[in-house]
Protein backbone atom coordinates (compact mmCIF):
# COMPACT_ATOMS: atom_id res chain seq x y z
CA UNK A 1 0.00 0.00 0.00
CA UNK A 2 1.40 3.31 -1.19
CA UNK A 3 2.21 5.36 1.76
CA UNK A 4 3.78 9.33 1.67
CA UNK A 5 7.66 8.91 2.52
CA UNK A 6 7.88 5.43 0.45
CA UNK A 7 8.99 4.72 -3.22
CA UNK A 8 5.86 5.07 -5.62
CA UNK A 9 5.65 1.85 -7.39
CA UNK A 10 6.90 1.26 -10.56
CA UNK A 11 4.49 0.44 -13.61
CA UNK A 12 4.61 0.03 -17.32
CA UNK A 13 1.26 1.23 -19.16
CA UNK A 14 0.24 2.47 -22.78
CA UNK A 15 -0.97 5.85 -22.82
CA UNK A 16 -3.54 7.50 -25.68
CA UNK A 17 -0.87 6.37 -28.60
CA UNK A 18 0.05 3.26 -27.87
CA UNK A 19 3.13 3.43 -26.68
CA UNK A 20 4.60 2.34 -23.10
CA UNK A 21 5.35 4.69 -20.36
CA UNK A 22 6.60 3.67 -17.40
CA UNK A 23 6.86 5.81 -14.13
CA UNK A 24 10.58 5.18 -13.64
CA UNK A 25 10.83 7.33 -17.18
CA UNK A 26 9.95 10.75 -14.93
CA UNK A 27 12.84 10.15 -12.43
CA UNK A 28 14.39 13.34 -11.51
CA UNK A 29 10.99 15.42 -12.30
CA UNK A 30 7.70 15.66 -10.05
CA UNK A 31 4.91 13.54 -10.70
CA UNK A 32 0.79 14.02 -10.26
CA UNK A 33 -0.07 10.81 -11.04
CA UNK A 34 -4.36 10.76 -10.98
CA UNK A 35 -6.53 8.37 -10.98
CA UNK A 36 -9.95 9.00 -12.36
CA UNK A 37 -12.91 6.83 -12.84
CA UNK A 38 -13.84 6.58 -16.83
CA UNK A 39 -12.99 9.17 -19.87
CA UNK A 40 -15.90 11.36 -21.48
CA UNK A 41 -17.70 11.60 -17.28
CA UNK A 42 -18.72 15.22 -16.25
CA UNK A 43 -16.42 14.91 -13.49
CA UNK A 44 -13.66 13.13 -15.46
CA UNK A 45 -13.81 16.01 -17.76
CA UNK A 46 -14.12 18.55 -16.07
CA UNK A 47 -10.73 17.14 -13.44
CA UNK A 48 -8.81 16.82 -16.80
CA UNK A 49 -9.62 20.11 -17.97
CA UNK A 50 -8.57 21.91 -14.99
CA UNK A 51 -5.34 20.08 -15.86
CA UNK A 52 -4.96 21.22 -19.14
CA UNK A 53 -5.96 24.50 -18.84
CA UNK A 54 -3.79 25.22 -15.85
CA UNK A 55 -0.83 23.19 -17.83
CA UNK A 56 1.62 26.03 -18.35
CA UNK A 57 1.68 26.08 -14.51
CA UNK A 58 2.22 22.58 -14.08
CA UNK A 59 5.40 22.48 -17.19
CA UNK A 60 7.05 25.67 -15.08
CA UNK A 61 6.99 23.56 -11.88
CA UNK A 62 8.91 20.85 -13.97
CA UNK A 63 5.96 18.27 -13.20
CA UNK A 64 4.48 15.95 -15.52
CA UNK A 65 0.68 14.63 -15.56
CA UNK A 66 -0.14 10.77 -15.93
CA UNK A 67 -4.20 10.47 -15.52
CA UNK A 68 -4.70 6.55 -15.19
CA UNK A 69 -8.01 4.83 -15.44
CA UNK A 70 -9.40 1.44 -16.79
CA UNK A 71 -10.54 2.57 -19.97
CA UNK A 72 -8.81 1.69 -23.19
CA UNK A 73 -6.01 3.21 -25.55
CA UNK A 74 -8.63 3.93 -27.82
CA UNK A 75 -10.93 5.45 -25.63
CA UNK A 76 -7.87 7.50 -24.25
CA UNK A 77 -7.22 8.83 -27.30
CA UNK A 78 -10.87 10.17 -28.48
CA UNK A 79 -11.04 11.82 -24.68
CA UNK A 80 -7.65 12.91 -25.16
CA UNK A 81 -8.54 14.42 -28.32
CA UNK A 82 -11.74 15.83 -28.00
CA UNK A 83 -10.31 17.78 -25.02
CA UNK A 84 -7.05 18.87 -26.51
CA UNK A 85 -5.10 17.14 -23.17
CA UNK A 86 -1.52 17.68 -23.48
CA UNK A 87 -1.01 14.69 -20.95
CA UNK A 88 -0.61 11.40 -21.34
CA UNK A 89 -3.97 9.32 -20.41
CA UNK A 90 -2.54 5.38 -19.50
CA UNK A 91 -4.77 2.68 -19.95
CA UNK A 92 -4.98 -0.02 -17.01
CA UNK A 93 -7.34 -2.43 -18.60
CA UNK A 94 -6.66 -5.06 -16.28
CA UNK A 95 -6.94 -2.84 -13.11
CA UNK A 96 -3.44 -4.01 -12.16
CA UNK A 97 -2.35 -0.61 -11.64
CA UNK A 98 -5.27 1.15 -9.88
CA UNK A 99 -5.37 -1.42 -7.58
CA UNK A 100 -1.78 -1.60 -6.39
CA UNK A 101 -1.85 2.06 -5.58
CA UNK A 102 -5.15 0.93 -3.77
CA UNK A 103 -7.54 2.93 -5.69
CA UNK A 104 -9.57 0.29 -6.86
CA UNK A 105 -12.97 0.30 -4.45
CA UNK A 106 -16.22 -1.08 -3.43
CA UNK A 107 -18.75 2.20 -4.80
CA UNK A 108 -22.59 3.12 -4.48
CA UNK A 109 -24.81 4.63 -6.96
CA UNK A 110 -28.54 4.68 -6.02
CA UNK A 111 -28.08 1.75 -3.39
CA UNK A 112 -25.90 -0.40 -5.89
CA UNK A 113 -23.23 -1.57 -4.90
CA UNK A 114 -19.93 -1.90 -7.47
CA UNK A 115 -16.32 -1.92 -7.71
CA UNK A 116 -14.55 1.23 -9.20
CA UNK A 117 -11.77 3.85 -9.33
CA UNK A 118 -11.86 6.37 -6.62
CA UNK A 119 -10.90 9.49 -7.52
CA UNK A 120 -7.18 9.76 -6.14
CA UNK A 121 -4.19 12.03 -7.05
CA UNK A 122 -0.43 11.35 -5.63
CA UNK A 123 2.30 13.92 -5.94
CA UNK A 124 5.76 11.80 -6.54
CA UNK A 125 8.64 13.99 -5.77
CA UNK A 126 11.98 13.93 -8.46
CA UNK A 127 13.38 10.47 -6.44
CA UNK A 128 10.43 8.55 -6.99
CA UNK A 129 8.74 9.07 -3.53
CA UNK A 130 5.44 9.91 -2.34
CA UNK A 131 5.18 13.75 -1.52
CA UNK A 132 0.95 13.66 -0.60
CA UNK A 133 -1.73 11.63 -1.33
CA UNK A 134 -4.90 13.45 -2.05
CA UNK A 135 -7.95 10.77 -1.10
CA UNK A 136 -11.23 11.08 -2.45
CA UNK A 137 -10.77 14.35 -4.42
CA UNK A 138 -13.56 16.35 -5.23
CA UNK A 139 -12.58 18.06 -8.22
CA UNK A 140 -13.46 21.43 -7.59
CA UNK A 141 -10.44 23.35 -6.80
CA UNK A 142 -8.33 20.25 -7.53
CA UNK A 143 -5.92 21.91 -10.14
CA UNK A 144 -5.37 24.53 -7.19
CA UNK A 145 -4.39 22.11 -4.28
CA UNK A 146 -1.96 20.17 -6.47
CA UNK A 147 -0.62 23.37 -7.85
CA UNK A 148 0.41 23.92 -3.67
CA UNK A 149 1.24 20.96 -3.41
CA UNK A 150 4.20 20.83 -5.71
CA UNK A 151 5.34 24.03 -4.62
CA UNK A 152 6.14 22.85 -0.90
Amino acid sequence: MPEVGKKAPDFTLLNQDGKKISLKDFKGKKVVLYFYPKDNTSGCTKEACSFRDDFPKFKKTDAVILGVSPDSVSSHKKFAEKYNLPFNLLADEDKKIVQLYDVWKEKSMYGKKYMGVERTTYIIDEEGKIKKIFNKVKVDGHNVEVMEALKD
